[in-house]
């Protein structure tokens, strides 16, 4: 039951970082969600689809913006909402099917909202730095890797 466990725990600032991470990509390039992500405490990745590369100057304009969000000291915070009204606020077709029917709404200030199950920080001023280490784009495909500083 422990390891069950521990699989469920997120590393707070990282996992928090994630959520500024994925809004910024979605204003950026217009692009939904993460697809798949591992957040870990040393080190994260991210996958999203786009059209095409973004270039060098867009992914440390991503990196700055992330950054901007995180100096803000914006406040986490959670609700739990009925499926019908948080369909009205956020994209719910990540769900799994057997999600019930309240869902709990993490907000960062007022520059992200998500349905989550994870733990956060209280305040974006709790992360630390965004620090892009790399990315890579293939098949549609850009996997970002991140780090907090």
């Amino acid at each position: 039951m422990e390891t069950n466990k521990a699989k469920k725990e997120y590393c707070k600032p990282m996992h928090t970082a994630e959520h500024i991470l994925n809004q910024t990509m979605i204003r950026t390039f217009g692009c939904k969600r993460c697809t798949n992500a591992h957040i870990e405490k040393t080190k994260s990745k991210c996958d999203y689809i786009l059209n095409e590369a973004p270039t060098e100057a867009q992914m440390q304009a991503v990196a700055n913006t992330v950054n901007e969000i995180i100096a803000q000291q914006l406040p986490i915070t959670s609700a739990l909402m009925n499926r019908t009204d948080a369909a009205e606020l956020v994209d719910l077709s990540k769900l799994p099917a057997d999600a019930s029917e309240m869902l709990r709404i993490v907000r960062v200030g007022d520059y992200d909202a998500c349905p989550c199950i994870g733990a956060h920080v209280e305040n974006t001023s709790e992360i630390g730095s965004f620090i892009l280490l790399n990315y890579t784009f293939e098949n549609q495909k850009l996997r970002i890797r991140f780090k907090l500083g």
